[in-house]
C-alpha cells in the first residue's frame, strides 16, 4: 500500500477514548486467555510483565487488540498463580491495587480505547494482529499526558484526551509501518477500505442488529444477487455473512449485559433473537458461560 492509501486508512478511523488508570500488581499472576472488549495499552513503568512468554522491558508499552486472546504474566514468570479469564474476572481484586508502593510486582498504566473503520468495524481486530510490545517514547509521552489530564481534570481535559488518543492510534500505525510489522496483514485486509459495498453491508448490519438480516436483504444492500452475496462477503472477509451477523449480535449482547440492567429476554430481543432459550444456548456456546454471568464480568481497567 502507498502512503496515500495508508492516509486513507487513518482518515477512515473513528477513535474513542474509554478509560485510563494506574494499577499495581500485588502478586505474580498468569492469565492464559486474557482479553478485553476494547483495545488495551499497558505501559510497564516498573517490574515484570510478559506477553505470550515474551518479556516486556520497563518503559515499553504493549498493545492488546480488542477481543484478542493473549497469554499474559503480571509480575515474575516464576511460580505465578495460573488461571483462565473467567477465574480472573472474579479474583482480579486479589492481585491489583492502586498506590501499593515499593512492594508491587509491577507498576502499570492502562489506557483503553475503541478504534473502528467507518464507525463500524474494529480496526486492530480486523488486522488479526497479535498483542505486541512497542518501544516508542512518543507513545509513552501520550500515555502519561492522558493519565495526567484525567487526574487533573482541568478545563477542556476531555477534548485533550480525545485528541491524544487519536494521536496514540496514529503513532501505533506508524510504529507498525516503520518496523515492517504485520504489513502483509494490513495489505490483505485493505479490502475493508476499498469496497464501499462491503462498508454499506457492515453499516446496515450494525444499524439493524435487532431485526431480521437475511441474505436476500444483504444482497439488496450490496447490489449483488442473493445467490452470490454469501460468496462475495466471504471472499472479502473470510467469514460467511450469517456467521458474522451472529458474532455481531453476541458482541452487542455482551455490551448490553455489561452496561444495562435489561432482562436476558430483552437483551436477546434487542440482538435479534425472538427465542430467549435459543439465544441463551448460542450465547453459552460462544462464550462458555451463561449470559447472566456475563453481567458480573469487569475489565482489568475497572479493577
Amino acid at each position: 500500500m502507498s502512503t496515500e492509501n495508508y492516509n486513507k486508512v487513518i482518515e477512515s478511523l473513528s477513535i474513542r477514548f474509554i478509560a485510563c488508570r494506574n494499577v499495581d500488581v500485588i502478586d505474580n499472576l498468569q492469565v492464559d486467555d486474557f482479553q478485553e472488549p476494547e483495545n488495551l495499552l499497558i505501559f510497564l513503568k516498573k517490574g515484570k510483565l510478559s506477553i505470550d512468554d515474551h518479556e516486556v522491558k520497563e518503559g515499553q508499552a504493549v498493545l492488546i487488540p480488542d477481543s484478542k486472546p493473549t497469554k499474559i504474566n503480571f509480575g515474575d514468570l516464576a511460580s505465578p498463580t495460573v488461571m483462565n479469564l473467567e477465574e480472573f474476572r472474579f479474583k482480579r481484586n486479589e492481585f491489583f491495587r492502586e498506590d501499593l508502593g515499593g512492594s508491587a510486582k509491577a507498576e502499570l498504566t492502562l489506557v483503553s480505547f475503541e478504534t473502528t473503520i467507518f464507525d463500524t468495524v474494529s480496526f486492530f481486530n480486523t488486522l488479526e494482529i497479535p498483542a505486541f510490545a512497542l518501544d516508542h517514547p512518543i507513545l509513552n509521552g501520550l500515555i502519561y499526558d492522558i493519565t495526567r489530564e484525567q487526574s487533573d481534570r482541568r478545563e477542556g481535559f476531555q477534548r485533550v484526551i480525545s485528541i491524544k488518543t487519536e494521536h496514540i492510534v496514529i503513532e501505533v500505525v506508524r510504529y507498525i509501518l516503520s518496523n515492517n510489522l504485520f504489513v502483509e496483514k494490513m495489505v490483505t485486509n485493505a479490502t475493508y477500505f476499498k469496497d464501499p459495498r462491503l462498508i454499506s453491508l457492515f453499516k446496515h448490519i450494525k444499524e439493524n442488529i435487532s431485526r431480521e438480516l437475511t441474505n436476500k436483504k444483504l444482497a439488496e444492500i450490496a447490489g449483488v444477487s442473493e445467490d452470490y452475496v454469501g460468496q462475495y462477503f466471504k471472499a472479502l472477509t473470510g467469514i460467511n455473512p450469517q456467521d458474522y451477523i451472529e458474532y455481531k449480535r453476541m458482541e452487542h449482547a455482551v455490551e448490553l449485559l455489561r452496561t444495562t440492567k435489561m432482562s436476558i429476554r430483552d437483551v436477546g430481543k434487542s440482538c435479534g433473537y425472538k427465542d430467549t432459550a435459543y439465544f441463551c444456548r448460542r450465547f453459552k456456546m460462544m462464550y462458555g458461560i451463561p449470559a447472566g454471568k456475563m453481567r458480573k464480568r469487569e475489565t482489568l481497567i475497572n479493577v
